[in-house]
């Protein structure tokens, strides 16, 4: 993936920004009821990123399919959800076929139609991402897909963020960083990058470390997110 390195790039975070890890709440239902798949869906989620952050702080990778089983089984634990094998496949199958956020697609278009150069840039497994992408009906907006796999590690490891670099082909001060999660906005500002921080969840606040952490920009929604973008990082004739 090599390209123009005076080409602006974005590069967007993919588990709880562009696609919504919730979507696991419905196939969970079947199995726990619609009471209990809320909490379990949340706590799954938060276990896999944790686990996330363990195995890079210890330098003992192992792939993020491995960190949501994990947190899957940790989940049956914890939750005292007695959850047989067969059910568990299909919860681990369910993460490629999660869905977009509804306003997803709608902003990558807009982005796609001022010649922005656009990459997805996961935690994810890159055998996983192409295919939960497809399903997702927004692979095609992508100029590449670019996993921390090949660096072994995870965000927020500085080491992810200079394999994203190097992938795309650009500098970092050229390169935004789209994120729904805190961590990830924090690694790419330490790594150089600039970043912009769609606030999924109106909950969730942002970690009050050193200025030089902080997001550029924040969006409540993705129309919010395209609309600066577009004025700050798109090809001048394509404002």
């Amino acid at each position: 993936m090599t390209a123009d390195t005076n080409a602006p790039v974005l590069a967007f975070d993919v588990y709880g920004t562009l696609i919504d890890t919730a979507g696991t709440t419905a196939a969970l239902a079947r199995h726990l009821g619609n009471d209990a798949a809320p909490a379990f869906a949340e706590e799954w989620r938060r276990k896999q990123l944790e686990y996330t952050f363990r195995r890079a702080a210890m330098r003992d990778y192992r792939d993020f399919r491995a960190c949501t089983r994990q947190a899957l089984d940790y989940c049956c634990e914890f939750l005292r959800a007695d959850l047989p094998a067969a059910a568990r496949e299909e919860l681990m199958a369910q993460y490629l076929h999660l869905p977009a956020f509804a306003d997803a697609a709608a902003g990558l278009e807009k982005l796609s139609r001022a010649q922005m150069r656009m990459f997805a840039f996961s935690n994810g497994h890159p055998e996983d991402l192409k295919p939960l992408l497809k399903n997702a009906g927004i692979h095609d907006y992508f100029a590449g897909i670019v996993s921390v796999h090949a660096a072994a590690s995870f965000k927020p490891d500085p080491a992810v963020y200079q394999h994203f670099l190097k992938c795309a082909g650009a500098p970092a001060e050229n390169c935004w960083l789209v994120s729904g999660n805190p961590f990830d906005i924090c690694g790419a500002r330490a790594a150089g990058m600039h970043a912009a921080w769609l606030r999924r969840n109106p909950r969730v606040a942002f970690d009050p470390w050193e200025p030089q952490f902080a997001p550029e920009f924040e969006a409540a929604d993705f129309s919010a997110l395209a609309e600066f973008l577009l004025g700050k990082a798109a090809p001048r004739g394509m404002r």
